[in-house]
């Protein structure tokens, strides 16, 4: 087990749960609330276990890789923190919308834009970063640690927006 795999399976399950929403018409609100539902949630506790269990080993191990911000793990990290406060900004607007309706499509639609943004830096540069920086009993642990998290949040977290800096500060 390796957290860098487990969070890049996460990754790939969201693409998938998105792309179901693109297909269901919008009148089935009954099976866009439950995609949504469980996507929603899933987002929110995929983030949480990143930020108690990858990046603040990321913090003490990485190094900064490939377009990281300003060149360094801080820099990195401060990123990634930020678009999960994005994320969680926007599954928040989606729920000021009826389901179904162009409007909450939309709305998705921008979840979904933020999502891959930080799902395509985090992929090129945090994931890369550890696997050249970390064992792999340390991926390993991590990757215990993560999926433990992820089963005991399975319906999700309460989703809470931090500090970048100080994120990084407390983690560093």
């Amino acid at each position: 087990m390796d957290i860098t795999q487990l969070i890049l399976d996460d990754h790939a399950e969201q693409r998938r749960l998105f792309s179901l929403i693109e297909q269901i018409d919008g009148k089935d609100v009954e099976a866009l609330e439950a995609v949504w539902g469980r996507l929603s949630a899933f987002l929110d506790a995929h983030a949480e276990a990143e930020e108690q269990h990858f990046y603040p080993q990321l913090l003490k191990l990485g190094e900064g890789a490939n377009d990281a911000e300003d060149g360094t793990v801080e820099g990195e990290t401060e990123d990634a923190i930020e678009d999960h406060n994005k994320l969680r900004d926007a599954v928040k607007a989606v729920a000021q919308h009826k389901v179904g309706s162009k409007g909450w499509f939309e709305a998705v639609g921008e979840a979904n834009v933020v999502n891959s943004k930080h799902m395509g830096e985090e992929e090129r540069q945090g994931l890369t970063d550890f696997r050249i920086n970390a064992d792999l009993k340390t991926r390993h642990e991590l990757g215990v640690r993560y999926a433990a998290f992820q089963a005991r949040h399975i319906t999700g977290v309460r989703p809470v927006n931090k500090d970048p800096e100080a994120y990084v500060e407390q983690h560093g």
